[in-house]
């Protein structure tokens, strides 16, 4: 025998319930079939909405049409699908009960309230109206139907809208009611509505929450079933929920124990008084989906091997507050703890979570935000002489906290599960409000701020579930160097994969349009795809792709030079969203928006570097920052920042013209589409900005001091045309400077300089063959520090800083930064 229930999602239509109806008659061909039905999707919400409107006046009669328009038409479409329906003995049935549920609303609207009877009889129609229509349609099949009547078989006791079951009691009327004979006729099928039961007073009452589920159980525990299926729309049950983490894995098997654990603290999957009957009876249960019916889905049993400990699944309870009891005479701390949590349980909130510390004298316990005032009413009312005679001394509340839970067998005892679970949350930096000390082998549970929730447990899941690296990118800007660093991510794959490290594109954008892909941007023909692909771009469309998917790692690099997108780099980091960036605008804006960014990254546990804002590929801001973090302090700093301009000035000591060189660089693609930009000396000005910020020095960009390479009278040809037709008229001047410094065996080079008491320059300065910038030219960038510690030999370091290549690897290297 066996017992399937369908919830409301699998009756929520016409064809659901023709594909239900499918499986049941599958399943009919091996066992005898008692099926437990949910009312159709929605409908017990809009029975008690109506209630509400009657009861405050503002119920009108098409309240009632809505609800039988959508049974009406779901018994038209299925006469049009199965001939054989018997529609018209279904339509009678219902425009009966319809008519009934009429005069007992007339009735709530008269009183202006409605009793508690009253109310369990109509939030219950909508599984009575499944058992109607599934009735006629598995006659239509040459069915027999038997019906089971909870509300005469299934003894209830307790609240009418929270009962609970009496098995033993249920058990004998239901044996009573069922026909042995029939039982072994496979073409006979029992139905059963459920969230309803009957009390000893016959009053029809309801189960409460999953009351269908419960009702299932129940009804498998009375038979003694060899399985009861829940049937449902999800696979299983996942080691996360899918809805939040796209790589879930679905468990081919749990135990009992473990899914009481999950859903106590928050997995959607059974009710644990669901489970509890179905454990007391060893009865199987497997959770299936009605639109994947071929699918495995999950089985919940007994069988576990107690000599492997490993981890199930991850589950969270958001919204929670946290109150901690404090006191000097917190002595018997048990006794205390037990009154405490009894008095809270009698009101009917529930308790998450329980801790206690005798170091510091307190006692802490969760509850749903929502019942923070009644708990906190509570333990002043009933507690008070606790509080006048100091034993309890003063009481904290922490709100907006997530409980997240680990849940598997015999955790506790797996070190390797332990330490990933806490590593994972260290070096994220993501803070542990409390641990919990529960006395179950087979869970962990901590508490930290909601706003580290959705990070926390992608992290978790990722390092717990999946050995592999997971790097998510979103690449705004296919330049040059947006190009070239998908290209190398490309000609990479194979390398990572064997390094473990599983890196994917999903999505790139430019000013105008977006490719995204949730399952990853197939590299080898992305431009194709781009160019069809025609989604306009906007930050919010990014956002949201990426908060609608649940990425775990997710990361935007930025290769262009955009102030508009520069700004909404806060907006990324508050959204846990890591940046690495090429873009120098950012780290050369305001103070205020350098330091905003710079303390999101600290509150929100994201990381944004930019190793390439200054010398493209070479590991210039790394190691300064290695210098600074073990107490060097820098003396004085000088260096070549611009690869264009060390271009230009390297072919002037082999007596190039002034224009010649700038024209050579700008064909090679040294220098910004404008070379004015290179030569204003505004980006090396913006480069030595951020170094002297990294040291430490609060400056602006207007602090900067240039001593421009152009002459102002230069600025009347304003446009670019005119510049380069022009350029020439310099050439005598840098060639008379170069004749004259050259006598003397010195080199000029365009240097920006950071000097002891902070001040900055940018400019062209004549140097000796004893200065290490003497030799670099050809698009090398270096940088010259002498520090505390490298003195008087400085520390050099020195390399190609332009170019394509070497800024996209820039950007790689920041990527492996990021994940290691």
């Amino acid at each position: 025998m066996k017992v399937l229930k369908f919830g409301g999602t699998s009756l929520a239509n016409a064809y659901k319930f023709l594909s239900v109806a499918k499986i049941i008659k599958k399943n009919s061909k091996k066992y005898k079939i008692f099926v437990v039905l949910s009312a159709p999707s929605k409908i017990t919400n809009y029975l008690i909405s109506i209630i509400k409107k009657k009861i405050k006046n503002k119920f009108i009669d098409n309240d009632i049409y809505l609800i039988k328009n959508f049974f009406f038409n779901l018994i038209l479409k299925l006469k049009y699908f199965l001939n054989k329906f018997n529609d018209i003995n279904v339509y009678n049935l219902l425009q009966y009960k319809f008519i009934k549920l009429k005069k007992i609303l007339y009735g709530v609207g008269l009183f202006k309230k409605c009793s508690k009877k009253i109310y369990a009889k109509i939030i219950c129609l909508g599984e009575k109206f499944s058992v109607i229509i599934m009735s006629e349609l598995l006659k239509s099949y040459n069915y027999n139907i038997s019906i089971i009547n909870p509300v005469k078989c299934l003894v209830a006791t307790g609240n009418i809208l929270e009962s609970e079951i009496n098995i033993n009691k249920s058990r004998f009327l239901i044996k009573k009611q069922i026909n042995n004979n029939i039982c072994k006729d496979k073409k006979n099928i029992t139905l059963m509505a459920g969230f309803t039961a009957g009390n000893i007073n016959g009053d029809t009452v309801v189960l409460g929450r999953n009351g269908s589920d419960y009702s299932a159980a129940i009804l498998a525990s009375c038979l003694k079933v060899n399985c009861c299926e829940i049937w449902t729309d999800v696979d299983g049950i996942y080691t996360c929920d899918p809805k939040k983490i796209n790589n879930a894995i679905l468990l081919k098997n749990i135990s009992y124990k473990e899914a009481i654990e999950l859903s106590y603290f928050g997995a959607k999957i059974l009710h644990p008084r669901t489970i509890l009957p179905l454990l007391k009876f060893n009865i199987p249960c497997l959770i299936k989906n009605t639109n994947n019916s071929n699918s495995n889905g999950t089985t919940i049993n007994s069988n576990i091997n107690k000599k492997k400990y490993y981890a199930k699944g991850i589950t969270y309870l958001k919204n929670i507050v946290m109150f901690s009891i404090y006191g000097s005479n917190l002595f018997n701390i048990i006794n205390i703890l037990s009154n405490i949590i009894n008095v809270i349980l009698k009101e009917n909130i529930s308790v998450n979570l329980i801790t206690q510390s005798r170091s510091e004298n307190s006692i802490s316990f969760c509850v749903p935000q929502k019942e923070i005032n009644k708990t906190k009413n509570l333990l002043y009312n009933k507690f008070n002489l606790e509080f006048k005679n100091k034993i309890f001394n003063y009481v904290k509340i922490i709100k907006n906290l997530s409980i997240i839970s680990l849940v598997g067998s015999n955790i506790k005892k797996n070190i390797n599960i332990l330490s990933l679970f806490f590593s994972s949350l260290s070096k994220s930096k993501i803070k542990i409000i409390s641990i919990s000390q529960e006395s179950s082998r087979n869970i962990i549970s901590i508490i930290v701020n909601n706003y580290n929730l959705t990070n926390a447990v992608k992290i978790i899941h990722q390092n717990i579930f999946f050995k592999e690296k997971k790097i998510e990118l979103f690449i705004i800007g296919i330049g040059a160097i947006g190009k070239t660093l998908i290209k190398q991510i490309c000609k990479q794959q194979f390398f990572l994969n064997n390094q473990n490290i599983n890196l994917k594109i999903y999505g790139i954008a430019n000013s105008k349009y977006f490719l995204t892909n949730k399952n990853g941007i197939n590299l080898n023909n992305w431009k194709l795809l781009f160019n069809k692909k025609k989604n306009k771009f906007n930050i919010i469309n990014l956002l949201k792709f990426i908060k609608n998917n649940n990425f775990c790692y997710p990361i935007i690099i930025d290769c262009t030079s955009s102030n508009l997108i520069s700004n909404e780099y806060f907006n990324f980091i508050s959204n846990n969203i890591n940046i690495v960036t090429a873009n120098k605008k950012a780290n050369t804006s305001s103070l205020y928006y350098y330091y905003k960014i710079k303390y999101a990254t600290i509150n929100y546990n994201c990381k944004f570097l930019y190793e390439t804002n200054v010398g493209a590929g070479l590991p210039i801001i790394e190691n300064l920052k290695n210098l600074l973090c073990s107490g060097d302090k820098i003396i004085n700093f000088s260096g070549i920042l611009s690869g264009s301009l060390s271009f230009i000035f390297g072919k002037l000591d082999k007596g190039v013209s002034f224009s010649k060189s700038i024209k050579m660089a700008c064909k090679m693609g040294f220098t910004e589409p404008d070379p004015r930009e290179d030569l204003s000396g505004m980006d090396v000005a913006r480069k030595l900005l951020i170094l002297a910020r990294e040291i430490g020095y609060t400056l602006e960009l207007k602090d900067i001091k240039i001593t421009p390479i152009i002459p102002n009278f230069f600025k009347k040809f304003n446009n670019l045309k005119k510049f380069m037709k022009n350029i020439h008229l310099l050439d005598n001047g840098f060639k008379k400077i170069y004749n004259k410094i050259n006598k003397k065996n010195k080199v000029l080079r365009f240097v920006g300089i950071i000097k002891s008491n902070g001040k900055c320059l940018v400019k062209i300065k004549a140097i000796n063959k004893f200065n290490p910038l003497y030799e670099i030219k050809n698009g090398e960038n270096a940088l010259v520090i002498y520090s505390k510690y490298y003195n008087p030999i400085p520390l050099v370091v020195r390399g190609y800083g332009a170019g394509n290549n070497v800024t996209a690897a820039g950007i790689f290297s920041d990527l492996f930064r990021i994940i290691s």
